[in-house]
């Protein structure tokens, strides 16, 4: 069962309809689930979000570049949830409350069927890091466990991929990761040189590694000239090993930017959702911040 909700004539508490009508639960109309739309768009994604800089939003008539952050928007001409009293309204949370649990639940299970995972040995590569070439082994320093985020990249570009950029922007403090026996760095396909100077560009506060003069991205699934992806390895002395991999959405678990927009009365606010009328519905990957808006924020001058 799942709760209606209504758009209501207005926000005022006079003009509101009964608790018991927007209590009412509909068992014989199920909310879908969401749909991304053009998931075979995920080689140039993160996921998401088309590079901004390579594809433009013909449905967007102000660019991200130069956009003030501070900029207000209207909310007057958008709908609100209905406003009830607190015993409807623990009641409609407690309903929510059984699905997210379950939903807890159901990613406890499938955490514990990816520990069960078989590996596959890779090869003895080398990287490129920012003092030379070095084996893929020793890049985990010692630990056990290493995962790398393939960030794609074009050779020259004034800006790399704004997804790749945004998601990897977020991981500032990894040192706990210590207490874990692993690391967290970036791979990418273009030279060293460039790769660094980007990463000092967007503030980016990783460390990056090419794989420009070897086959280990396209032998991980993130090729030249590819989409994203993210890799889980295994280090057993001297041996490294392939133990989990994703790409396109299944990055998400990995980020906290959408569980904190999830949680918000209108969301993502993108098109594709199911949503509920009169709820704000923008083109999708439009509230994104692309490249130039990280560099901004956290690049050097």
């Amino acid at each position: 069962m799942v709760w209606a909700v209504m758009k209501l004539p207005s926000s005022d508490s006079s003009s509101a309809p009964s608790a018991a009508t927007i209590t009412t639960l509909f068992a014989s109309s199920p909310v879908t689930a969401e749909i991304f739309p053009d998931p075979g768009a995920a080689a140039m994604t993160f996921g998401r979000r088309p590079c901004l800089h390579e594809r433009k939003l013909e449905s967007i008539e102000k660019t991200l570049e130069g956009r003030e952050m501070t900029e207000q928007i209207s909310t007057s001409a958008y709908a609100k949830p209905p406003v009830v009293d607190d015993e409807p309204w623990r009641k409609a949370l407690d309903e929510l409350r059984i699905r997210e649990k379950a939903a807890t639940r159901e990613l406890d299970a499938i955490a514990a069927a990816r520990r069960r995972l078989p590996m596959v040995k890779l090869p003895d590569y080398t990287l490129i890091g920012e003092e030379g070439p070095v084996r893929l082994v020793d890049i985990f320093k010692g630990r056990s466990q290493l995962i790398t985020y393939h960030h794609m990249w074009e050779n020259g570009a004034e800006w790399q991929c704004g997804g790749c950029t945004g998601f990897t922007s977020q991981f500032t403090r990894l040192e706990f990761l210590d207490n874990y026996d692993a690391r967290f760095v970036i791979v990418t396909n273009g030279p060293i040189e460039e790769a660094l100077a980007y990463r000092d560009k967007v503030g980016n506060k990783m460390e990056w590694y090419s794989s420009a003069e070897s086959s280990f991205g396209a032998d991980v699934d993130a090729p030249p000239g590819g989409g994203f992806a993210v890799n889980v390895l295994m280090r057993d002395g001297d041996s490294v090993y392939r133990f989990w991999h994703t790409n396109g959405r299944g990055t998400e678990q990995l980020s906290h930017t959408f569980a904190l927009i999830d949680i918000l009365p209108w969301g993502r606010q993108e098109e594709w959702q199911n949503s509920p009328e009169g709820w704000p519905r923008n083109p999708t990957y439009s509230g994104w911040l692309d490249s130039p808006d990280i560099a901004r924020s956290y690049g050097k001058p």
